[in-house]
């Protein structure tokens, strides 16, 4: 007999947004869950960072809509759930809100729902066993069939730079300004916290160098919300007024330090290999976190992608070498790393709403849902116009999530599947020799200028759209056989009759004859 509360279906490691997303989607399911939580606390890590305290998610409180739904589209913040009163814009009208507000939040999305996480319990370490895992911590040890692991950042990312170890690492780095008055600094890295830290200290230090090998990416360029955002421009224009602040593409060989100073040697990217040593009174390195996986045992410890940053995964956001091993939220976003929102709150809420549902298909028998409907043209033309202009998870998690329309030909309906990852989709129905797939997309970026695109209004030209819009694939088996795109819509309101209706329903009548 096991100790009473010691064997569950399910366990969570970690209690931040996403540990506590999928809590509340097990407990609505009537699942058997524990989440663990280390701390006393939620959301431990969003009581340090970010250093600055300012959040770069958007928290768009007033909107020309008021479909809840349509209005979870730019509310990057909220978890999904059922009480009104539990959306972050009713903690913060700021449209780039403060740290301390998610962690408000965050506590009392946990104490309202009444969710089962145990705090000040810390795993130490979890072991495989042949029909699920072994969970250890201080106290006990836990049974369970499957661990979903959303324990967020684990530790800083520390490049193999020579004499890194002389940098201040971003987690330790002071944030009054005025300890860098007059100073030459180096930030290493040249992501959002890399910016967020130059930003902080721009008006106070006599020189800031933002240094990494690869380019800068711009979140208006990519469509990216983890590249470098807009707010953090006033850095690019001290860079290109001449002011000595400076973004550099570069590698860093070495960090020396000389007396009260540092010598850093660099190789520039973009010169001929050019060599360079400058001089600097700080150096803060800013490059990011990576996965701990010391509590996991060399039995299924899982592979890791990106520098050995993040764990590697399957379609099902299941690791890619430990059968029944998951991952929930930030750490889980090597399937669309760069592309949709995985890695933010307003995007792996729908992840873990769908990993919620594939988990209860494989372990409790529950099977996937899905509705029925005539395979005419009309409906399904109507369906997908309708899921397109209300759905926040295919706006949110453009290019990675989509419904999925699976013909059935003897009977003349079409099974219409929700909010599947694209790849999974294509894998689970490789055998089904007739589906769609449907999806927002941004379109071509061969154009220079992001804010000065060249146009085509024409419905036969909707596939050289750059804003999001529609994409509706036809696939046989794995075989992806017909695309069709609709017009962008600066509103993103796709309905015009002879714009998107019309097309569409063409694309249908041609492809069900």
């Amino acid at each position: 007999m096991s100790e009473a509360g010691t064997e569950h279906r399910y366990v969570i490691v970690g209690a931040g947004p996403a540990g506590l997303q999928l809590s509340y989607f097990l407990k609505r399911a009537g699942a058997d869950y524990v989440t663990l939580e280390r701390e006393d606390v939620p959301a431990r890590f969003f009581r340090d960072y970010p250093r600055h305290r300012r959040l770069i998610s958007l928290n768009k409180v007033h909107t020309v809509s008021t479909d809840p739904e349509i209005r979870l589209r730019w509310d990057w913040n909220s978890l999904l759930n059922d009480s009104p009163e539990l959306l972050f814009p009713n903690y913060s009208g700021d449209y780039l809100p403060q740290a301390d507000d998610i962690v408000r939040y965050l506590a009392d999305f946990q104490r309202l729902h009444g969710l089962a996480v145990r705090y000040g319990t810390a795993v130490e370490r979890i072991e495989r066993t042949g029909d699920g895992f072994l969970v250890h911590t201080a106290e006990t040890t836990l049974r369970c069939r499957c661990v979903i692991v959303a324990t967020g950042w684990g530790e800083p990312y520390v490049p193999p730079i020579r004499g890194i170890e002389h940098a201040v690492g971003y987690e330790e780095m002071r944030v009054d300004p005025e300890a860098y008055a007059g100073q030459r600094v180096l930030v290493v890295g040249k992501g959002n916290s890399a910016f967020e830290t130059a930003s902080a200290i721009l008006g106070h230090a006599a020189m800031v160098h933002l240094a990494s090998r690869r380019p800068l990416r711009l979140a208006w360029n990519t469509k990216h919300p983890g590249d470098v955002r807009g707010q953090y421009g006033a850095i690019l224009d001290s860079y290109q007024f001449k002011t000595l602040h400076s973004v550099l593409d570069c590698t860093i060989d070495e960090i020396s330090p000389v007396g009260d100073r540092f010598e850093v040697r660099i190789t520039y990217t973009h010169a001929d290999g050019e060599q360079a040593v400058l001089e600097y009174d700080s150096v803060i390195r800013c490059t990011g976190f990576r996965m701990d996986t010391t509590l996991f045992d060399p039995g299924c410890r899982p592979e890791l992608e990106r520098d050995d940053r993040i764990p590697a995964l399957r379609p099902d956001w299941q690791s890619a070498n430990v059968d029944d091993l998951y991952f929930a939220g930030t750490i889980a976003q090597a399937r669309d790393f760069r592309r949709a929102s995985s890695a933010f709150i307003d995007g792996f809420r729908y992840n873990l709403r769908t990993l919620t549902a594939l988990l209860r298909e494989r372990y409790d028998g529950v099977p996937l849902t899905h509705d029925m409907i005539p395979a005419e043209p009309q409906k399904l033309t109507s369906l997908v116009l309708d899921r397109v202009n209300w759905s926040s998870a295919l706006w949110t998690q453009f290019e990675y999530l989509c419904d999925v329309l699976v013909l059935d030909e003897e009977t003349g309906q079409v099974r219409h599947y929700t909010d599947l990852p694209e790849d999974y989709a294509v894998s689970r129905f490789q055998d089904s020799p007739h589906y769609y797939t449907v999806t927002l997309r941004w379109g071509r970026d061969d154009h220079g200028d992001v804010f000065a695109i060249e146009r085509h209004p024409q419905p036969d030209r909707a596939q050289e759209s750059a804003f999001i819009h529609p994409v509706i694939r036809r696939y046989r088996g794995p075989e992806l056989v017909a695309e069709r795109h609709l017009l962008e819509d600066l509103l993103a309101e796709w309905r015009r009759p002879d714009r998107h209706v019309v097309p569409l329903l063409a694309f249908f009548e041609e492809n069900l004859a």
